[in-house]
């Protein structure tokens, strides 16, 4: 709620502190004194646009700071707002502050941090409803006639439920969506995939097999030298030639005369062993060269073999990987992604099964809420047009327009395909007929101020337990209305105030109205250095007797007694509503 509003430099207003109570607060005063300004100042500072005109003439700039209290009813949905915004919310004070510039440039601030305009305004509707400034006035704006209406009807139970629904369909929808859209290139991508499988597979690749083949190739292309070079060993080895005896009868020979010498002196005995080795792995080596001599032979058809294996696997590797361990990986690779993208296949039909059910279910679920909305509204509009009617607006009717739109895309009702969201099929609008023989109009297009107020007040009072908006501001809700009505209407915004829910702030004329207030603030211009400047001062008990006999438009002992007897009527009212 409303706790303190300060305005330093606007317009007439050199510097201003007020401190408002919880309950019903009344300002008043002679025309031009400043009340409308005061009420402007507190557009600015909720977020309305800035006019640089307002600045106090010889000033630079004008200041609006407004400090609210949170409540139990409110308390949740501020802080959440402030979490989201990264705002300052510990404690029960919230401040809301609108600097002006004479250069053009407007600062908003919320808890002392600088934000942008959109936020401000954000945090402004949730904390103050102005009836009589149009851009302020939550009944002017068609979108949050089904807040009201589901709240006023104890639907938002069935509402949130619908809500969670059409979520899980948006969700499905968008899914669906980046699936379709994606659908060409995916296709394109597993025809690439299977192409290069299919590739890899066919190669049949063998680990270390690239080496083997490199190796094999040497050989096949030296082949004639290989052979000329192993027959020369083995003729060296084994072989006579013509300087004498081979390797291994040389070796022989010389076991011989050793053998000998051992048999003379056994000390020679490790020489001989050494002989021996050496004349087993001459065997070794003399084998092993007749075994690869035996394998050597030139085959051209082989060669060709070898250099289109090699050629193959050179290709693949130029495509998939620097080794052969390279090119298998990238084939499991993309098994594994085929394997994705064809589940991906079966997932778009599942998805397209379960939106069709979805579509089905939030269409049966969207008719039953419309079917208890039209219950809520009869009852609503019943009541409104009561509490209408002791407004001094007896011929004026109240209706909720409902409205459907056919798509084809939409969710299922009965034959139908029908658009909707998070709220449902509905598209709902409050109209009005404020005198005999007009149509049902949307409330904007209610021409007079007051009767859009008193409008306000009647659906307030209807939904005073439902409304969140701590405080309420009407402007002009006096006009057109006489005594008898004004005291009826005091009663209401005083009514408003008494479940603890709501503060109320009113710029009237009345004095039968604003005798009822439990803060009465009297609002009076004068002169200072040749400057006129606004002056706010709240009345005591004495100071609203007279107040009020000025306001009755009489003098004298009539005119106190006749405010009297309005401060002792609200008091037998109040008292009397103490009780109930």
């Amino acid at each position: 709620m409303l706790a303190e509003l300060v305005i330093n430099d606007f317009a007439i207003i050199d510097q201003l502190h007020l401190q408002f109570l919880s309950g019903f607060n009344v300002l008043t005063g002679e025309t031009g004194a400043g009340k409308s300004i005061i009420l402007d100042a507190m557009a600015l500072v909720l977020g309305e646009r800035a006019d640089t005109t307002m600045i106090r003439t010889g000033s630079d700039s004008a200041y609006i700071e407004a400090t609210f209290t949170t409540t139990t009813h409110n308390e949740d949905t501020l802080r959440t707002f402030l979490a989201e915004h990264a705002l300052d919310g510990k404690d029960e004070y919230l401040t809301l502050a609108r600097e002006l510039r004479s250069s053009g440039r407007s600062i908003a601030r919320i808890n002392g941090r600088i934000v942008n305009l959109d936020i401000l305004r954000d945090a402004g509707e949730r904390l103050v409803d102005i009836h009589g400034q149009g851009e302020h006035l939550t009944l002017l704006r068609p979108h949050s006639h089904m807040k009201l209406l589901d709240a006023y009807g104890t639907l938002n139970r069935e509402s949130s439920q619908l809500a969670n629904e059409v979520s899980r369909l948006i969700e499905i929808r968008n899914e669906l969506a980046q699936l379709r859209t994606n659908e060409r290139d995916l296709i394109q991508r597993k025809d690439l995939l299977s192409y290069q499988i299919a590739e890899i597979t066919a190669a049949s690749l063998d680990l270390g097999e690239e080496k083997d083949l490199r190796d094999e190739r040497v050989r096949l292309a030296n082949a004639e030298t290989l052979i000329q070079h192993s027959a020369a060993a083995l003729r060296v080895l084994e072989d006579s030639i013509e300087s004498g005896s081979s390797v291994s009868d040389l070796l022989g020979q010389g076991l011989h005369a050793v053998n000998q010498l051992v048999g003379l002196d056994p000390s020679l005995k490790g020489v001989l062993d050494q002989l021996n080795n050496m004349n087993y792995q001459l065997v070794d080596i003399t084998a092993e060269l007749l075994s690869y001599q035996d394998k050597l032979e030139f085959n051209p058809s082989r060669q060709s073999y070898l250099e289109e294996r090699l050629d193959l696997i050179g290709g693949l590797k130029r495509k998939y990987g620097d080794s052969v361990e390279d090119v298998l990986a990238w084939s499991e690779n993309a098994a594994l992604e085929l394997e994705g993208i064809e589940r991906g296949d079966y997932l778009l039909i599942e998805l397209a099964d379960l939106e069709e059910k979805y579509l089905h279910k939030v269409g049966s679920l969207s008719e039953e809420l419309s079917i208890q909305r039209k219950n809520a509204a009869t009852r609503l509009s019943d009541a409104i047009e009561e509490e209408l009617s002791e407004l001094s607006m007896e011929q004026a009717r109240f209706s909720v327009g409902f409205s459907w739109t056919e798509d084809p895309d939409g969710v299922y009702v009965n034959d139908q395909r029908l658009a909707f969201d998070r709220s449902g099929i509905d598209a709902i609008e409050f109209l009005v007929s404020a005198n005999p023989g007009e149509s049902l109009r949307p409330i904007a297009r209610v021409a007079s101020g007051g009767e859009t107020s008193r409008l306000m007040l009647a659906l307030k009072s209807v939904l005073a337990q439902d409304d969140q908006t701590p405080t309420l501001i009407f402007d002009e809700i006096d006009q057109g209305i006489g005594g008898r009505i004004g005291d009826i209407v005091g009663q209401m915004l005083w009514g408003l105030t008494r479940s603890d829910l709501h503060q109320v702030i009113v710029v009237t004329h009345l004095p039968q109205l604003a005798g009822y207030a439990d803060g009465h603030f009297h609002v009076s211009k004068e002169l200072s250095d040749s400057r006129t400047i606004t002056r706010v001062n709240i009345l005591n008990q004495g100071g609203r007797v007279q107040e009020l006999a000025s306001m009755l438009g009489t003098q004298g002992q009539s005119a106190t007694g006749g405010a009297e007897s309005i401060l002792k009527r609200v008091e037998e009212v109040k008292a009397r509503s103490s009780f109930t």
